[in-house]
């Protein structure tokens, strides 16, 4: 049976109507400048759905997201 791959991955946005995968745009509708979020903190906390993720700046000027 040729079955299709179930894709549990943040890059793709599932479309309801029609249960398929499809890929997010390169470029977000709205971009933030990460120094407008942080205000010279290394790390803030983001509350989505009831809980509560928190967004860090790494050492090396990366970002991490932990839940």
């Amino acid at each position: 049976m040729n079955q299709r791959p179930t894709f549990n991955h943040p890059a793709f946005d599932y479309d309801r109507r029609y249960r398929e995968p499809r890929p997010m745009t390169a470029q977000p509708v709205r971009t933030v400048d990460s120094t407008s979020l942080f205000h010279g903190d290394h790390e803030i906390g983001i509350e989505h759905r009831g809980s509560l993720y928190r967004l860090k700046i790494t050492r090396q000027g990366k970002l991490i997201l932990n839940k």
